[in-house]
């Protein structure tokens, strides 16, 4: 298959508090994280003879989707597991970081691959080299799930979905796939912000704060695009999909509600800032952490 273009370095000020583990620090936006080099060994599966390698560094995940923002939230939730990730909005930018950077792990959006960039990333069966991929889909149909199971994915997700199920589906694989314990951390640090994945729960101080699935899903999509404004279509998009059909005040009624439970006062927000008639953007800076000594 011919390449052509760059993959997308993205930039994400994101600094996390890795309990036991060394800070993931990004660098990007729109869909792609830090970049670690590392000699890892691809995945290799369907032989008798050998075993995958497991990764000794933070593991490797190609995101190729084109909505960054989406992207961006995949980025955030993936810090609670030793991950590092780098995205594309092409196929032919995805074939580069694959050929580049040999990811330990893709997540794909269906509906920008087709059969023949699946079929290329994975080799037919007999081969030693094998990618893992989550696949990701719009459709939730059977139908598009059986092609997709055809065409070599070992997992498909239906957007749009929790981080947690996504955060769970990628420890999945990468352990089925590499034989070792990716560690899970279930608390990372945003601003003043510590976020429980696993409890649902945000720790402002002392107080401990119980988010509903949707309040968390919006608290990811929110923070993971710190700085920029969101209107209420792409919020709306992002957590319901695109068919979605509610009540024009949905978005400002949980957003009232994430910002109550934050305690988070709209005329002078410390988190999430409305900007009048075009919608909403998070505005704590994401800090670096020190680990204990």
């Amino acid at each position: 298959m011919t390449v052509t273009g760059r993959p997308i370095e993205t930039k994400s000020s994101l600094s996390v508090r890795k309990k036991g583990f060394p800070a993931i620090a990004g660098h990007g936006r729109a869909g792609e994280a830090q970049l670690v080099s590392s000699k890892t060994s691809r995945v290799r599966s369907g032989s008798k003879a050998a075993a995958a390698v497991a990764p000794t560094t933070p593991e490797r995940v190609l995101v190729l989707i084109d909505e960054s923002i989406v992207a961006e939230t995949i980025n955030l939730t993936l810090n609670h597991g030793v991950y590092a990730t780098r995205g594309a909005k092409t196929m032919a930018q995805a074939v580069a970081v694959i050929e580049e950077w040999h990811p330990h792990l893709a997540i794909i959006d269906m509906d920008l691959a087709n059969d023949q960039f699946m079929r290329g990333i994975n080799p037919p069966s007999g081969t030693n080299v094998r990618l893992p991929v989550l696949a990701l889909t719009r459709r939730g149909d059977l139908k598009t799930k059986l092609v997709a199971f055809d065409q070599g994915v070992d997992d498909i997700m239906t957007m749009p979905f929790s981080p947690e199920e996504l955060l769970a589906r990628v420890l999945v694989l990468t352990r089925r796939a590499y034989g070792d314990k990716v560690k899970l951390t279930p608390v990372i640090k945003v601003g003043e912000l510590e976020i429980d994945i696993l409890n649902r729960e945000v720790r402002a101080g002392s107080s401990h704060l119980h988010l509903t699935s949707v309040e968390q899903s919006l608290l990811y999509l929110l923070a993971a695009n710190p700085g920029e404004l969101l209107s209420r279509d792409q919020i709306m998009d992002a957590l319901w999909g695109a068919d979605y059909v509610a009540e024009s005040n949905v978005v400002d009624r949980h957003i009232r509600n994430l910002r109550a439970k934050l305690q988070d006062d709209w005329h002078k927000p410390r988190f999430i800032d409305t900007v009048p008639g075009r919608g909403y953007r998070f505005i704590a800076e994401f800090s670096e952490v020190d680990e204990p000594s």
